[in-house]
């Protein structure tokens, strides 16, 4: 059907619902003051475009609950048709898929995850994905016109380090050289716009936007996993670094005459700090399960971990010396272990800050556990966080 031509005043107006629909879809429910201040667009010019979008049922206009009334009239809440689409978050880990989706509305739909062996390849993590995602919602999950699909894989994204296992993903499988069609694999399944970034970044942009450094400036987030990684928030942005290798904590020097890392040079934090790493030096336990309930009553377990702890907060007093952040989150499979592993990471924190420094920091758990690479790929997606300010635009993340 040919296209109508429209004139200036109709393209201003669109201009104006499409301003209206953006605030909504990056910000949430706002209220039509939140929305004037937000949009800059006068009373009457703001009402006359929420009217029209509320009439054609691309916006809901919600009264507060009788229990939240003041007196006084009451304050209507505008947000996105709950039906409009959703936006669905991949993480794809080194030895799992985890998935969430949340609708225009920001309302979760659902989340959930799958272990598979690390060597699965590509094609079967996807079909793994498709299924999962298919199941959220009761499996009445719609993508629609404003819906798109966060994409979390390990490694850098957009710098592939030919040879690399480490934090290009496992061996044989979640190489960043075996990942290329990933883009082109999900579009095809889903039907949907791709957007892809390294999965503990995105971990560390749902902390900081959701869990447990919400509302802070400066953050440094470190998830002990299969592998070791992290994410930096600096100066209320999240930072990608030049060729999107920012965050890549599981590589600094942990033990100059350590073992060989993966990443191909020696002694990383990765070495030491990883999920393998402790069951290794441990030599009993067969998986973390097991591991983590033999922790009460295995001194062996807590000195490794004692060890561990020692290295993880020597690592994190350096970054923090250099960056002064506002909050440092620990999260991962192997945050688990609780006061075993954040008393000794606390004590080293403690030993190595500056004096000065040493009130001021502040150590947190990751609240947001296996989903949190998940939200934060939903949060590239929607765009919706201040942190994202500054960050790449979405095309340029590939």
């Amino acid at each position: 059907m040919p296209r109508e031509h429209q004139g200036p005043l109709a393209r201003l107006r669109r201009g104006h619902e499409e301003l209206v629909l953006r605030l909504l879809r990056t910000h949430g429910p706002l209220s039509r003051a939140e929305l004037g201040r937000l949009s800059g667009l006068s009373r009457t010019t703001l009402y006359d475009i929420v009217g029209a979008l509320v009439d054609g049922g691309a916006v809901v206009a919600t009264a507060p609950a009788a229990a939240e009334r003041r007196r006084g009239r009451p304050v209507e809440t505008l947000s996105l048709h709950p039906g409009a689409g959703q936006a669905v978050g991949i993480d794809f880990a080194r030895r799992a898929v985890h998935v969430a989706a949340v609708n225009v509305a920001h309302e979760v739909v659902g989340s959930a995850s799958e272990t598979h062996p690390a060597e699965l390849d590509w094609p079967e993590r996807v079909r793994l994905a498709e299924r999962l995602v298919a199941g959220l919602g009761g499996g009445t999950l719609r993508l629609g016109a404003l819906s798109g699909i966060g994409v979390g894989v390990v490694g850098p994204v957009g710098t592939p380090r030919p040879g690399a296992e480490g934090t290009g993903g496992p061996e044989g499988a979640g190489g960043a050289a075996d990942r290329t069609d990933l883009p082109v694999l999900l579009g095809k399944r889903f039907g949907a716009p791709v957007l892809v970034d390294n999965n503990t970044r995105l971990a560390a942009l749902a902390e900081a936007t959701w869990g447990a450094a919400t509302g802070a400036q400066d953050v440094l987030y470190l998830r002990l996993s299969h592998g070791v990684g992290g994410g930096l928030v600096v100066g209320g942005a999240l930072h990608r670094g030049a060729y999107g290798l920012s965050g890549e904590l599981g590589h600094i020097t942990a033990e100059p005459d350590g073992r060989r890392c993966s990443c191909g040079k020696d002694g990383c934090l990765e070495t030491v700090a990883s999920v393998g790493a402790v069951l290794r030096a441990h030599g009993g336990a067969a998986d973390l399960a097991a591991f983590l309930a033999a922790l009460p009553h295995d001194p062996a377990a807590a000195r490794v971990l004692d060890e561990v702890g020692t290295h993880v907060g020597t690592v994190l007093a350096a970054v923090c010396n250099a960056l002064g952040p506002e909050v440092a989150v620990l999260g991962g499979e192997l945050a688990a272990a609780g006061p075993a592993l954040f008393d000794p990471v606390e004590r080293a924190l403690h030993a190595h800050l500056m004096p000065v420094s040493r009130a001021r920091g502040r150590l947190r758990p990751a609240t947001l556990g296996e989903a949190a690479g998940a939200l934060g790929a939903i949060a590239l997606v929607l765009h919706e966080s201040p942190l994202l300010d500054r960050y790449p635009a979405p095309d340029s993340l590939e």
